[in-house]
């Protein structure tokens, strides 16, 4: 049997402003009700959506202003490097580690784009070696935490003694439009918050929880269901295709046989901690895996409380999830694009 790799902290970082919905709500009708006569009737999203706030790296204010790709992707920098320092600082006084005692650092963010990458621009700031191997991993989307979680754990399994830090960024928020509007776009106004989070991990035993396994489960024909498009004035969100029905059809085969690979069955697992895409995938994951209704309640109080942080929200999930008192086997899911499903579980440390 391979070693365990042991989670020997968890944090979270929330972005500085607050977005209640009530009042996301009313801005986006002052500016977009007279030029889109539908959107009183696609508004009722945001009341459906199960969020009570979110945070942004930008104040509401930002947003009523048109913002082209340059000042996006500037806001992006800033606010990642601020979030991605939080959540990595935070996760290493947890371990009481230092950012000097990290070997192998792993960085995941796919809504913007820095070259250097998130890491590097940190390294000073949080005193990273300079020989630290870096790993900046783009393009996961909401899979991302789960992902990213998994291939650290497979980086501190293959290197013995090495301190690999994950840490997990996005900044949703900044994808707003106010060119264009489309129901994805309103579903994207009504749920997107902005965050981060970090974990440190090592070989070996310790922690608050061990990494057992991992695997990921993509769907053939399904790149239209959820992603990005490219365009001039940012990034564009793409929900092609209804996702909570898919996943009430196709969630439960794939996580069987994902856990299958792992010589698991559904009835091993005694807690899920699933990425809170929205109140629908939600409903959609309890019904899916024979959950029963209101089971994923962490999930709902994390979606009301920071929205969908896209990547580290699950994060965010496992963190309350700690602080209530794990399960003994725990398997953590989120979706994303691909479509994908990735799949991580861990067992409760002794």
């Amino acid at each position: 049997m391979p070693p365990p790799v042991a989670l020997l902290s968890l944090a979270t970082a929330s972005a500085p402003h607050a977005l209640p919905q009530d009042q996301v709500i009313e801005a986006a009708r002052g500016l977009l009700e007279t030029r889109f006569p539908n959107f009183d009737r696609m508004a009722k999203v945001f009341e459906t959506a199960g969020v009570r706030s979110r945070q942004s790296v930008v104040p509401l204010e930002w947003f009523l202003e048109p913002r082209d790709w340059p000042e996006r992707a500037e806001a992006y920098l800033a606010g990642a490097d601020d979030l991605f320092a939080a959540a990595a600082k935070s996760a290493l006084d947890q371990a009481s580690l230092t950012g000097q005692e990290v070997d192998i650092i792993v960085s995941v963010s796919s809504t913007g784009i820095a070259t250097p990458s998130l890491e590097a621009r940190a390294m000073e700031r949080l005193g990273f070696r300079p020989d630290a191997a870096r790993v900046p991993v783009f393009g996961l989307g909401c899979a991302g935490g789960v992902t990213g979680l998994a291939l650290a754990a497979r980086l501190a399994r293959a290197s013995p003694g090495a301190t690999v830090l994950l840490v997990v960024v996005e900044t949703c928020t900044l994808s707003f439009r106010l060119d264009e509007l489309t129901k994805a776009d309103i579903i994207a106004t009504a749920l997107f918050g902005d965050g981060a989070a970090a974990c440190v991990l090592r070989s070996g035993d310790g922690g608050f929880a061990h990494v057992d396994g991992m695997a990921e489960h993509t769907w053939p024909g399904t790149l239209d269901i959820m992603g990005w498009r490219v365009e001039r004035k940012g990034l564009g969100v793409v929900f092609d295709r209804a996702i909570p029905p898919f996943v009430r059809s196709n969630l439960k085969p794939a996580m069987t046989q994902m856990l299958a690979a792992q010589s698991l069955t559904l009835e091993d697992i005694d807690q899920f901690v699933c990425h809170p895409g929205g109140m629908k995938v939600i409903e959609a994951i309890e019904s899916s895996l024979d959950l029963g209704q209101g089971r994923l309640e962490h999930e709902r109080a994390v979606l009301g409380d920071h929205g969908n942080m896209s990547a580290p929200t699950v994060l965010f999930v496992l963190d309350r999830a700690r602080r209530a008192g794990l399960g003994g086997r725990i398997a953590m899911s989120s979706l994303g694009p691909g479509f994908t499903s990735s799949v991580v579980t861990l067992s409760r440390a002794a």
